[in-house]
């Protein structure tokens, strides 16, 4: 059965699922050696053009394996030695050209760019602005406009090439929303892993006796290992080392409480649910930085109530994106997360350690509402805010749900002239929401189903109980 969408995910995979075996069994001195020619074992190349370049792109994806380049902040590297099959990109004339006597496209260039030289036209690079308008005037298709699919995915247009006509990512821009990461075809843009330090955690704790190692699993897990049953996943997480898995929905609850409450005071108010949405209102609408959430998000709330019973505790997160593991380097977080892993790489722990999750029994989960689980989908907040606050007497709430970067655009624009008329702003930068992240298994409109399915089977249909075990954690007494 395929497990991946695409071979990048798989390579990733092997990648990963190598080195882990490796960590485990002590034997990492001559990885950058083994590893390349247990995955490419030649003597003839099948993904690239020899061998030898085969086994120098694995090896710089095992330094991304091992954390990648410490002196850039970014959670989302270009692997340059990757990065050489695309065109640059822009307006092209194929063989589709008839040598026509209209001459429509050189008529409609408001540059001069079109040419017509031995009855075919010609464009001049130097004078091309790329506006399209030849390619809509021409009467046979044959002008097409191409971009490399990286700079497509890119909604903040983060990402240019330089002198050597390789990808290259503009931090100041960049929301780490890993879109790029998960266009690629060809898997020269990829996220740095800890999957060390969290191999590190679980060794460290000595079979949970040092301390207790706490997974916090997203609600978008339950799209992921179709093969499985959630709860036997579950069991197999178990089986990695950790004491206990803990739903970051229960978080979300928590979340969801603080941010009805915050929008009574405000009036207005974004989520902060997704560190990219809250990177890309910091970057590119400072002027609304004083209406995002001041919650924190559901995996730090999680990870904040474990850690307020259990002082010593480490705790994990897995999840489906690149922005999770930008989050986890921020201030908010550090104190309360300490490694986040992904699906991708989960699914290569249960196969370094051998761990069949199919033949397992299962483990119950039920640590929170139908609330917090469905805010893995796009709409699964507005909603919870909508139905909360009216549980609680809150009036006026009119949210609106903006799903992907190019819908968060357009309301915040409109919010900006003053022509919205959405006073919360719900904002996800992938599209569907978070079962649909960059790191994800694979992704695709059937997630939605399964997610909407693990919400309903939630036993709990409010957030009450997740905010009263909030309040005891922290000594809040009901008015």
């Amino acid at each position: 059965m395929r497990i991946f969408d695409t071979n990048v995910q798989q390579i990733k995979y092997e990648v990963l699922k190598a080195l882990i075996r490796n960590a485990y069994e002590n034997n990492i001195d001559n990885i950058y050696v083994d590893i390349p020619k247990m995955i490419s074992p030649g003597p003839k190349a099948t993904l690239r053009c020899c061998i030898y370049k085969e086994r120098a792109i694995l090896q710089e994806r095992i330094k991304l394996a091992l954390g990648g380049d410490k002196s850039n902040p970014n959670v989302i590297e270009v692997l340059d030695i990757a990065c050489d099959e695309c065109p640059i990109g822009g307006v092209f004339v194929t063989q589709a050209c008839r040598g026509c006597i209209f001459h429509g496209c050189a008529e409609a260039c408001p540059k001069g760019a079109i040419s017509i030289i031995d009855k075919k036209a010609v464009i001049d690079k130097s004078k091309c602005i790329e506006c399209g308008l030849c390619k809509k005037a021409c009467p046979y298709n044959a002008i097409i406009e191409q971009h490399r699919p990286c700079v497509m995915s890119c909604k903040v247009k983060a990402i240019t090439m330089d002198e050597n006509k390789k990808a290259k990512i503009d931090n100041d821009k960049c929301i780490s929303c890993g879109a790029c990461v998960y266009q690629c075809p060809f898997g020269a843009i990829a996220d740095k892993s800890f999957v060390m330090e969290t191999i590190d955690i679980l060794k460290n704790s000595n079979e949970n006796k040092n301390y207790k190692v706490y997974a916090v699993i997203a609600p978008s897990i339950v799209s992921q290992f179709k093969y499985a049953r959630i709860e036997q996943v579950v069991s197999g997480i178990h089986k990695l080392g950790f004491h206990q898995v803990v739903e970051a929905a229960l978080g979300a609850d928590i979340t969801l409480y603080h941010e009805v409450n915050e929008f009574k005071e405000k009036g207005l108010l974004t989520t902060s649910c997704c560190p990219s949405f809250v990177m890309y209102i910091e970057k590119y609408f400072p002027e609304f930085r004083q209406y995002v959430s001041g919650s924190v998000s559901p995996m730090v709330e999680t990870a904040k109530l474990i850690k307020s019973s259990d002082k010593t505790a480490k705790v994990v997160f897995i999840g489906p994106c690149t922005s999770k593991k930008m989050e986890y380097k921020t201030e908010k977080a550090n104190e309360y997360i300490d490694s986040v892993i992904s699906f991708e790489e989960l699914q290569a722990f249960f196969d370094a350690r051998d761990v069949d999750v199919t033949k397992l029994d299962d483990t119950a989960l039920d640590n929170a509402s139908f609330y917090g689980r469905i805010f893995a989908k796009s709409g699964g907040i507005a909603r919870g805010v909508k139905d909360v606050s009216e549980s609680m007497g809150i009036k006026g709430v009119n949210p609106v749900a903006m799903n992907g970067i190019d819908e968060c655009k357009v309301n915040l624009l409109k919010l900006k002239i003053k022509k919205s008329e959405y006073n919360f702003f719900e904002g996800m930068a992938c599209d569907g929401g978070c079962l649909n992240g960059a790191l994800c298994l694979h992704h695709g409109p059937k997630n939605l189903a399964d997610v909407d399915r693990y919400g309903n089977e939630a036993k709990e249909k409010t957030i009450d109980n997740s905010v009263k075990l909030y309040k005891l954690a922290n000594g809040i007494k009901d008015e």
